[in-house]
């Protein structure tokens, strides 16, 4: 599979990764997830389907 197209991705700064150890160190409780829409069970069923992903995956690899 060609990634040339693909964007790449920079280091994470210092920084960030401060951030992303305080962040791991927070119990879910503390964290506010309002800003963010609920997923519902039939957005769950009909959105994310790991089995066609998989299988797509497995398509890619054989080709």
């Amino acid at each position: 599979m060609d990634n040339s197209n693909s964007k790449k991705i920079p280091p994470l700064t210092k920084e960030q990764i401060w951030r992303l150890y305080q962040l791991s160190k927070m119990p879910d409780e503390e964290i506010d997830y309002s800003d963010i829409p609920e997923i519902t069970e039939e957005e769950w069923r009909t959105k994310f389907k790991p089995t066609r992903l998989r299988r797509k995956k497995l398509e890619n690899v054989a080709s």
